[in-house]
């Protein structure tokens, strides 16, 4: 049974240093007719539980956790009992949101998680956060990026905790070096390419 990626789109708001806005997240599930795995929990609890359409969650995969992939969480995985993992350096910004409820794991750079007869591997590429991960399905040539890589160019880094070299090292060292053909799945916006991005970076000076 080949395994499947599911797209939900959840509306909320994302806030950080004092501002907020509207935004539009991409929830991702990654599986097979039995089990699954979340990518981010944004907004939404009842829509993402809703997709999971009774299946097996095996995990709760955190890009990273600013409030708007994270605000759902807690709710999702007491309802579906799956642990949620986050990169523990992402600890700083967890807690702004559940200061009194850590992630049940956490995951790091090369953890394999196994789903439906498919790997996906942590890259961690911090920039836009200090843990921001992204988790790469090889055998589906696709990686789902989260907020540092979107089509047209790296993530935001202009609020606290990111930091724009950071970012670009992580994306041309850790994302560009993957086939070109390889779909960005990311935590905002359209799907776009490896290839795409790299003739978009290309233009952006070192």
């Amino acid at each position: 049974m080949a395994v499947t990626i599911e797209n939900l789109v959840t509306s909320g708001t994302f806030s950080l240093d004092g501002g907020t806005w509207d935004v539009d997240n991409n929830v991702w599930i990654v599986g097979n007719d039995e089990e699954c795995v979340i990518i981010d929990s944004p907004h939404d609890a009842a829509a993402i539980i809703n997709q999971v359409r009774g299946r097996k969650v095996l995990a709760i995969l955190l890009t990273h956790a600013h409030n708007d992939h994270i605000g759902a969480a807690r709710e999702v995985a007491d309802a579906v009992g799956a642990p949620i993992y986050l990169n523990p350096a992402d600890l700083v910004l967890w807690d702004q949101v559940y200061p009194d409820a850590g992630p049940d794991r956490h995951h790091s750079d090369g953890d394999v998680f196994q789903v439906g007869g498919a790997a996906l591997r942590t890259i961690h590429a911090p920039g836009h956060s200090p843990g921001s991960t992204c988790f790469y399905l090889e055998t589906e040539g696709t990686v789902f990026t989260g907020d540092t890589l979107f089509s047209g160019g790296p993530g935001a880094t202009g609020r606290s905790y990111s930091d724009y070299p950071t970012i670009l090292a992580s994306i041309r060292e850790r994302l560009l070096t993957l086939p070109a053909n390889t779909v960005v799945r990311t935590g905002h916006g359209d799907n776009t390419t490896i290839g795409a991005e790299q003739e978009t970076l290309a233009k952006i000076s070192r």
